[in-house]
């Protein structure tokens, strides 16, 4: 009797199991709970439904499950892993992170670019400055809506609610309809059903978008199923694989629908978008040779519409796990999901960092409230750089996918250069503090070689900024950051600081040049000299100043020292027949080549403009009162 019960319980994991590769998740599930209930072959049925629930991204219940596979003998050590990510996925943070060790004990091999590689990442990503807002939308469905793309006052999605249409055809992995293109005003407050569909040929039986736009409007780019001429094409395992699609706009009808050279039979392709100035194509792709999952392409797009040769934008980007839903903003800036780098969940949203060299150097989490413990995915922006959407299915949505509005306030920050009051010089290593309304310190920093800083702020607050160095007298500047549009980046604070008084060498004019052998004041040198002039009788009436002159080392010693006299001495005729006053220079000496500023000695092999450096006037300043 029992050899004959069991067979109807073989036939039923045969049929759940079948259900499963075929990915329809949902009717798997219904069937391993059926197994469970009926204690048959339970060990196997629980992981096997905790999978179910893990690809149907909820994991509550993939976390239940794993609880319990976790306590079986023998079990296969990467369901400690897949538990630890369920418990992510619940905001379990410190209780993920034993499993994941427990994972890498039992000698598992953790991803580089786990979120097990920053043990305060969590920390550090609640406690960051948050720059996204989200704003209401009214368009969403009780099904799934996502890829989000704002283009000449109309908003395009994808979306699997089929609302007004009375035979709907479902989609076995998660017994929800297709997916289809959707077009609605921006801003609306009305139902969007069927009816907004977008016309033309690009809405097919199977799934259909999410899309992206040329800025004239006339092409688009959307992901499809493969299926083309009412074919499906599918691949050696069974599988209908996801394909880039182009099509055109004619007469408000998308029409022409091309299928791409990248695309292939064998592997997918989706989720297109397109760079600043539409000559690149960024994708994303499980096709072979990456490094897992899905990874992230680019393609150059040719003039006459034919495509390159697909790249890897590398392992920055890409991890062992998957990463899609590409998306460039105005500045160049790749932003894209992941569930292979440090989140919060499942999938979240990343945006990437250039280095010196222009390319990618690392990633940044967006954070919350854009990123949750669930799915987070499909970011877009729109041109103001300001305002966009994602997707999620986070708790709290109308549905499955739920398309989510932000508006941005981006990182404001203040910069500025400190200089030379004389000589207009910048001055590296100045101390720069930042005092806020009540002058309380909030922050300090060095300026840099060239004598720049910038430091992030506040907005809506009253600002002292002070520039201080030893040589010079303390400047600073207050300002506000009240009052000022949310697209402004940066409050420009310059600062200017004079010498201290009766210090030696306390600044350096600019120096004057001279022609080999020659000791006359050259067209540039005297503009440079009429700027002294200028300074010593307007700017400052008490300044005192010495000067300096030099020769390259070409020539003997006694010669040169002759030759950098004559030099001193025109500069100084110079002055005083500008009307500057003989007692205000204390000195014009010649030093000949014995103070060289380079390396260009007797003997060695320098080009002219190395010793045209050597071949100068310095003035300077000893005395400003």
């Amino acid at each position: 009797m029992l050899s004959f019960s069991a067979f109807p319980q073989q036939g039923k994991q045969k049929r759940a199991d079948t259900l499963f590769n075929k990915f329809s998740f949902v009717k798997a599930a219904k069937v391993y709970r059926e197994l469970i209930q009926n204690n048959y072959n339970k060990d196997y049925a629980t992981r096997q439904l905790a999978d179910c629930y893990a690809f149907l991204r909820d994991p509550r219940n993939a976390s239940r499950f794993y609880k319990n596979v976790v306590k079986q003998k023998n079990v296969p050590v990467e369901y400690y892993y897949k538990y630890a990510q369920s418990l992510r996925g619940m905001k379990k943070y410190d209780e993920s992170q034993i499993w994941l060790q427990r994972f890498k004990d039992s000698g598992g091999v953790v991803n580089s670019n786990d979120f097990s590689k920053d043990a305060n990442f969590i920390t550090s990503v609640f406690g960051a400055k948050q720059q996204y807002f989200l704003d209401r939308i009214y368009f969403n469905s009780k099904f799934s809506d996502f890829g989000a793309f704002e283009h000449n006052g109309k908003v395009y999605f994808a979306s699997t609610r089929d609302e007004g249409v009375s035979i709907k055809r479902l989609y076995g992995w998660n017994e929800q309809p297709f997916l289809d293109i959707y077009v609605a005003d921006v801003g609306t407050k009305r139902n969007v059903d069927h009816s907004a569909k977008v016309k033309g040929d690009v809405n097919s039986i199977y799934h259909d978008g999410p899309v992206t736009i040329t800025k004239n409007g006339h092409t688009m780019y959307f992901s499809r199923n493969n299926f083309t001429e009412d074919i499906e094409k599918k691949d050696k395992k069974g599988l209908t694989n996801m394909k880039i699609y182009r099509a055109t706009l004619q007469d408000s009808i998308w029409t022409n629908i091309e299928d791409l050279s990248i695309n292939s039979d064998d592997f997918s392709t989706q989720h297109a978008a397109l760079n600043v100035d539409e000559t690149k194509l960024y994708f994303s792709s499980d096709r072979p040779g990456g490094y897992g999952g899905s990874d992230i392409y680019v393609v150059d797009i040719n003039i006459d519409g034919t495509l390159g040769e697909p790249q890897n934008i590398g392992d920055v980007v890409n991890t062992e796990n998957s990463e899609g839903f590409p998306f460039i903003n105005n500045e160049g800036v790749l932003f894209f999901s992941s569930d292979g780098h440090p989140g919060l969940g499942l999938y979240d949203i990343f945006g990437t960092i250039k280095g010196e060299d222009g390319n990618i150097a690392d990633v940044i989490n967006l954070g919350v409230p854009v990123n949750s413990n669930k799915d987070d995915f499909s970011f877009t922006m729109n041109q103001n750089g300001i305002t966009g959407y994602f997707a999620s299915n986070r708790k709290g949505g109308r549905g499955d996918d739920d398309i989510y509005a932000y508006h941005r306030k981006p990182v404001l920050h203040v910069e500025g250069v400190v200089t030379d009051a004389i000589n207009t010089n910048p001055i590296p290593n100045s101390k720069i503090t930042l005092f806020d309304e009540n002058d309380n310190q909030i922050a300090y920093m060095e300026t840099d070689e060239n004598g720049y800083y910038q430091i992030n702020i506040d907005r809506n607050k009253d600002y002292k900024i002070v520039a201080n160095q030893d040589k010079y007298i303390d400047d600073y500047r207050n300002f506000t950051s009240k009052n000022i549009q949310t697209e402004l980046t940066t409050i420009t604070a310059n600062l200017l600081l004079n010498p201290k008084p009766n210090v030696i060498k306390l600044a350096e004019l600019n120096n004057i040049y001279f022609d080999f052998n020659k000791y006359n004041i050259r067209k540039d040198a005297a503009l440079e000299l009429d700027k002294i002039v200028s300074l010593m009788q307007n700017d400052y009436p008490d300044m005192v100043i010495r000067i300096e002159s030099h020769t390259d080392s070409r020539g003997n010693l006694t010669y040169n020292d002759k030759l950098s006299i004559d030099r001193a001495n025109s500069t100084y005729e110079y002055l005083i027949s500008k009307g500057i006053a003989p007692e205000r220079i204390t000195e014009h000496q010649g030093f000949g080549e014995r103070r060289l500023t380079n390396g260009c000695e007797d003997g060695k092999d320098c080009e002219e403009e190395d010793h045209q450096l050597n071949r100068r006037t310095q003035f300077i300043v000893v005395k400003m009162e």
